[in-house]
């Protein structure tokens, strides 16, 4: 029997019509992954990680799926290519047309050699926090058992909602 899961996933882009990289992201993942039960209101905030003038918009939605956490990364990368992205071969951050990373699958900690849930700068981040707390306020992190609130209270860093 296939199991129904429930997955984070984080949607952020600097480049282009970035509401409208995000929308389109949200309509494949909906035809293709599964089905956006919840979404996030959408975040302005500044690069993290490197230097650039655009800032990112950030949002993250529920999704659940019946695919396993290797097939849903296979078809997030899918995806980021149809929508525009270059694969870079260089190392660290930079700016994007669209990016799609899986925060959370089901409350689970994943760490292979192509997938590591949650990321380990996910405590740091607030362009991850604030979407996560719209979408599941009761979250708590699967490694240190912190709950998505003390997680935004620890690093104190507001960011200011888009209009959607």
């Amino acid at each position: 029997m296939t199991k129904l899961n429930i997955t984070y996933i984080g949607v952020g882009t600097n480049l282009g019509d970035k509401l409208k990289n995000i929308h389109s992201a949200y309509q494949l993942i909906q035809s293709n992954i599964g089905v956006i039960s919840k979404k996030s209101n959408i975040y302005k905030t500044p690069p993290w990680g490197f230097a650039s003038t655009e800032e990112f918009y950030n949002s993250v939605i529920e999704v659940k799926t019946f695919l396993e956490p290797d097939t849903l990364l296979d078809e997030l990368q899918k995806i980021e290519t149809l929508l525009g992205k270059k694969q870079s071969y260089k190392i660290g951050y930079s700016s994007r047309l669209i990016d799609l990373d899986i925060i959370d699958f089901n409350n689970k900690i994943i760490d292979s050699n192509r997938l590591s849930i949650p990321h380990s700068h996910l405590a740091e981040r607030n362009f991850v926090l604030y979407p996560l707390h719209d979408v599941c306020p009761n979250w708590n992190h699967p490694k240190t058992n912190k709950t998505i609130s003390q997680l935004i209270k620890k690093i104190n860093n507001p960011i200011t909602k888009v209009v959607n």
